[in-house]
């Protein structure tokens, strides 16, 4: 995909989104059941859609928040939701969309006082906090807690999202997500007959919501994850830019309650994320893993002894390192970060438990596995999404859960559950962690790393695809490779399913000894993804690319 001309430039006037006419997109169309691009579709990562294009409108909001409420029903549910948002423009107005239709079906609703904003790792840890001493009831059901957040993630400005997390705190699974999108779809069809709602106004001068201080106890616990006395005692110098994100309040009280050296670079909260550089694409887009959308930051660098970042709901992170000795610092890849944590938790978190596994997504870099093995320490390679993860990260099976895609979360350092979705802030004082106490940045260790289990070379490909092929993705198996090589090495494994849990990829994984790739559909975009890794050399992936896409359009022939 080519670089747009101005990428990692400041958005211009035309580049802004028109909130007026936003708004009025999301109240007034009305998307059409029979067009398959204006239907729910909720995966794990929740709905997500664009108002001006009618898959993200008032009437999307209404149907998925009483499929909610009729799955939690179905699950015995009876407890109290707590509903998050972001700071995306359609955020607030979902959120009156969902506050209506819950109030009127007799859920209590829990949200941030002061009409703040939660950030998704929050909305995790409270469920998690306060469904840990929650009884069953006599009549077999339960007062569990259960949330849903309404964010689109990284998204442009002109989208909106919502997500389900279940009691356990993390995203919601398959079979969940597809109960609801059926059910919500029905509503649509049905012209929302079945669905009930109460006028905002109504519901929220009736008391239907109670406002609550979020703040403090996520904030208060983060010593349960984090070493924050190391921390303050080696005064680390950090640098925090919010991307305008749902965390933006979080970070100051951070500081303050735990005597953090933290400067906000950018403070501005602006639903048109007029502040941001263009993405790759020449969107607005608040990734905090793209080297153009984070331009802003990294500039800052050697201001401090660490940058981070978030994305709009705070569950992905971005680490800028300065630049020392051995290193040119900047934006840190995320699969380099994930492995540094990896590296310096297995050695400084000694009350985990020691049979727990390293969990990785197997697009995630190969550098995780040689780290795993020089520690002695079990890996759970499993597909692509969070999901995977959650069940492990409950019963504390799982110490540690990364995607290359900048997102994970990790146990408490006593070993117990923290969170059970992917957690922002956590990995970005883990960052501050690691300089505290070893006295070097996460790119030198890094380097160190590098030194001494090999250097790697990775990277992702989007290439267009069109619907005939990407449907032929879930025919690919294993006999689709026909070759015993792969870059001048013999294959060690074809995979369709992944070796942690035996559940299937949605494409394929060839591995050798020196390198591998891995092809998936996107889900969201006409785009397969193409991930391979090298431990040889640039032009090694090269040849691996190649041959990479010479086995794929053999695969989906047809």
């Amino acid at each position: 995909m080519a670089l747009h001309p101005r990428a990692g430039q400041l958005a211009q006037a035309q580049d802004l989104i028109d909130l007026l006419s936003l708004m009025a997109d999301y109240y007034t169309r009305v998307p059409s059941a029979d067009d398959a691009s204006q239907r729910v579709t909720f995966g794990t990562s929740g709905h997500r859609g664009s108002a001006a294009h009618s898959s993200f409108n008032q009437l999307h909001i209404w149907a998925i928040t009483q499929a909610v409420v009729d799955y939690r029903r179905e699950q015995g549910l009876l407890g109290p939701m707590l509903v998050g948002i972001d700071t995306h423009a359609l955020s607030r107005a979902a959120f009156r969309s969902v506050i209506e239709v819950l109030v009127a079906n007799q859920v209590v609703v829990i949200a941030q006082q002061d009409d703040g904003f939660t950030p998704t790792p929050v909305v995790s840890r409270y469920l998690v906090a306060h469904n840990r001493n929650v009884k069953a009831l006599e009549n077999g059901n339960s007062d569990l807690m259960d949330g849903l957040i309404i964010t689109p993630s990284h998204n442009p400005p002109s989208d909106g999202g919502i997500k389900y997390n279940p009691p356990h705190g993390g995203p919601a699974d398959s079979h969940a997500t597809a109960w609801i999108e059926a059910k919500a779809n029905l509503y649509l069809q049905q012209q929302m007959q079945g669905v009930k709602r109460v006028n905002y106004h109504l519901a929220i001068s009736a008391g239907g919501v109670e406002y609550r201080d979020l703040y403090t106890p996520y904030i208060s616990q983060l010593q349960d994850v984090i070493d924050m006395q190391a921390i303050a005692k080696a005064k680390v110098r950090i640098g925090v830019d919010p991307l305008g994100g749902s965390g933006i309040h979080y970070w100051s009280k951070i500081a303050k309650h735990y005597g953090l050296d933290i400067t906000v670079i950018n403070d501005k909260l602006d639903p048109t994320f007029s502040f941001m550089p263009l993405d790759k694409d020449g969107k607005v887009r608040m990734d905090c893993s793209s080297n153009m959308a984070m331009a802003g930051v990294v500039p800052a660098r050697n201001q401090f002894d660490v940058c981070i970042a978030n994305d709009p709901d705070f569950d992905r992170h971005g680490i800028v390192c300065p630049d020392g000795a051995s290193v040119t610092g900047g934006l840190m890849d995320p699969n380099h970060f994930l492995a540094v944590a990896i590296d310096y938790l297995l050695s400084h978190r000694p009350d985990w438990p020691s049979t727990a596994a390293v969990g990785k997504t197997l697009v995630s870099s190969a550098m995780i596995d040689r780290i795993c093995a020089s520690h002695g320490r079990q890996l759970l390679e499993v597909p692509v999404g969070f999901k995977w993860f959650v069940d492990g990260l409950a019963n504390s099976s799982i110490l540690f859960g990364g995607e290359e895609s900048a997102g994970a979360s990790m146990l408490q350092r006593n070993g117990q559950t923290w969170c059970t979705d992917k957690d922002g802030f956590i990995l970005g004082l883990l960052a501050a962690e690691i300089i505290a106490v070893t006295g070097k940045t996460p790119a030198e260790r890094y380097h160190e790393l590098c030194q001494a289990l090999g250097t790697s070379v990775y990277q992702r490909i989007d290439s267009p695809i069109n619907a005939k092929k990407k449907a032929r993705f879930s025919q690919v198996s294993s006999d689709c490779v026909t070759v015993s090589q792969l870059a001048g090495d013999d294959i060690t494994a074809v995979l369709t399913h992944a070796p942690g849990n035996n559940a299937a990829i949605g494409g394929l994984k060839v591995t050798t000894s020196n390198g591998w790739f891995a092809a998936r559909p996107s889900g969201t975009e006409p785009l397969f993804k193409l991930y391979a890794e090298s431990f040889v050399s640039a032009e090694h992936l090269s040849q691996l690319q190649q041959e990479a896409k010479i086995i794929m359009d053999n695969a989906l022939k047809g």
